[in-house]
């Protein structure tokens, strides 16, 4: 647009933000908050909180925080916009802190601060204070729970371990349960191996109607888990059957203000042949460390070898080997992700911390993972 001699207005900001935000693009953020100041954008308080989950969502909490401490006008929007930055980094306790401030500051929560507070009390396993956020939405605040919301303590309770109590409650719920509830009850069957449980749940989501890619992923990880081979392939041709593909994971890092995108196995990077030598060799490195390939999330009854080669070349993997080879040592390689990281990858990362002395942060679907010496946040 500049270059053709258009200036973006403040619409234009209030979407190119949010892009910024998805791609964890920080370079291109940062200049987007810069222009908006030159333009005196930053007075409009929309404008304020979209920088301030561009910040959050690039990895740069301090940032966000310290346009939210400055900001003149604050609304409900912008409570909710550092609470959902706290629960993606997994500070759940921080998130509730804030919520105290909101309320001392004679802000009123709404129902979307309940979502984001029970999603940050998920994501760092505050069990005790998400039911009690719970219960205070309908007794102290007057706000009925949502889908929304009991989705996320199903999910609460689900990562928990507390999986007869997540299925309880939904079907207690006064209101029919949709597939994005049941499908977190499904994840939390396949986190904690409870095959029975999963099948039943898995029948339940197709009543609902047409099934979806996710629904069928997480019991072909289940099946998959437990080594039940010819369960998991009649899963994957009833996919096929039903016209649903498996989604496809992509990476992504931003290097000098340019985004590159990587899928599993993907050669179209033209630097490909560095990354995947730079994988062999860390892959070397990690066996003599002791890692082995997690054959929980290799689809297939293969060989050991066959395992390696089929969770080395995921997308986070190569986006990580890219970053090794081009930023310098003292820098943060971040990467994001369209998918959760998977487990094999999560495991990997921590050796590759040892490895390289560097630290590694991956955003995925759910929240941030900060990998540091060979452990994650």
């Amino acid at each position: 647009m500049q270059v053709v001699g258009v200036e973006p207005e403040l619409a234009t900001m209030m979407g190119f933000l949010p892009a910024c935000s998805y791609l964890a693009a920080l370079q291109h953020g940062v200049c987007g908050h810069s222009y908006s100041i030159v333009r005196g954008f930053t007075a409009d308080v929309s404008i304020c909180n979209a920088v301030i989950s561009m910040y959050s969502k690039c990895d740069k909490m301090e940032a966000a925080r310290h346009i939210f401490d400055r900001m003149h006008e604050k609304d409900v929007v912008s409570w909710n916009a550092m609470i959902v930055g706290y629960g993606i980094h997994g500070l759940g306790k921080e998130a509730i802190l804030l919520f105290e401030d909101m309320k001392n500051g004679g802000y009123k929560a709404d129902e979307i601060t309940f979502t984001v507070l029970l999603s940050a009390c998920s994501h760092s396993g505050l069990i005790a204070e998400g039911k009690h956020l719970f219960r205070a939405m309908t007794q102290e605040f007057n706000i009925v729970p949502k889908m929304d919301h009991y989705f996320c303590m199903v999910d609460l309770l689900g990562r928990a371990g507390f999986l007869d109590e997540a299925h309880k409650l939904i079907n207690t719920m006064p209101f029919e349960p949709d597939a994005h509830v049941w499908n977190s009850l499904l994840a939390a069957c396949r986190i904690h191996r409870n095959i029975q449980l999963a099948e039943e749940v898995s029948e339940k989501i197709q009543t609902l109607g047409p099934a979806s890619t996710e629904n069928f992923d997480l019991l072909c990880n289940l099946y998959t888990t437990a080594e039940r081979w010819d369960d998991a392939a009649n899963i994957r041709i009833q996919q096929k059957e039903m016209g649903f593909k498996k989604r496809p994971g992509c990476s992504w890092i931003e290097m000098n203000g340019v985004v590159h995108g990587f899928v599993g196995g993907d050669w179209s990077h033209q630097e490909s042949r560095k990354i995947y030598k730079k994988l062999e060799e860390l892959m070397s490195e990690m066996k003599r460390l002791g890692y082995a390939a997690d054959s929980e999330f290799v689809y297939h009854n293969v060989e050991e070898e066959e395992k390696e080669k089929m969770v080395l070349y995921h997308s986070e993997k190569l986006a990580v080997a890219y970053g090794i080879i081009s930023l310098k040592p003292d820098k943060t390689i971040m990467v994001t992700k369209n998918l959760r990281v998977c487990g094999d990858c999560h495991t990997a990362l921590k050796y590759i911390t040892t490895i390289t002395k560097r630290e590694i942060t991956v955003r995925d679907t759910s929240r941030f993972h900060h990998f540091k010496n060979g452990a994650c946040s």
